[in-house]
């Protein structure tokens, strides 16, 4: 569980230096020229876990130092939309206890942290835990959908972070990788 935890905070850093990052570049995409971009896909494990990523998110997990292997970052050109897989060792505690825990490191870490969900979903059969939140981080605030799941006996997450500043378009981008989740 001490790993989950320091493997999460590590995400959570990640995040907060996108946050503060202050790159004024934008770029002109509206909504529909997202959705409209072709996705990329995922897979970890040998193949039991596949997902699908925005076109412009890329596979960052090299540039991060010296991460272990099980850890894999994957973000855009800004780094302010990222999302961090880390496959863990198992734990005997259930996801819901693990989320809760998660969400109580989340809250020291941020005060005003709004749960906009902490609920089990069905994927393939498997039951996984689905946390989302709004996280403040130095004046920016963030998006965060962390998926907890047991795979091949090991303990998935899955942490999805994008730009707050319109709620439902984060959350709608958020699910839209969430519904590609693949476990075999």
């Amino acid at each position: 569980m001490g790993n989950l935890v320091k493997y999460v905070g590590i995400g959570l850093l990640v995040l907060g230096l996108a946050a503060c990052d202050n790159n004024d570049s934008k770029t002109a995409t509206t909504p529909a020229a997202e959705s409209s971009s072709a996705s990329q896909p995922v897979s970890l494990l040998d193949g039991k876990i596949s997902f699908a990523l925005p076109a412009d998110m890329t596979d960052q997990s090299g540039k991060l130092g010296t991460q272990a292997n099980n850890m894999h970052v994957y973000s855009d050109a800004t780094g302010q939309k990222a999302v961090i897989v880390i496959v863990g060792e198992n734990t005997p505690e259930d996801l819901a206890a693990l989320a809760k825990r998660l969400e109580d490191q989340q809250r020291i870490r941020d005060p005003q942290l709004q749960v906009v969900t902490n609920k089990a979903v069905e994927i393939k059969g498997h039951t996984l835990q689905q946390l989302d939140s709004i996280i403040s981080a130095k004046g920016q605030t963030a998006y965060s959908s962390v998926i907890l799941g047991k795979v091949d006996d090991q303990l998935l997450t899955m942490q999805i972070t994008l730009p707050a500043d319109n709620q439902q378009q984060a959350q709608t981008a958020a699910e839209n990788i969430i519904n590609t989740i693949t476990i075999k």
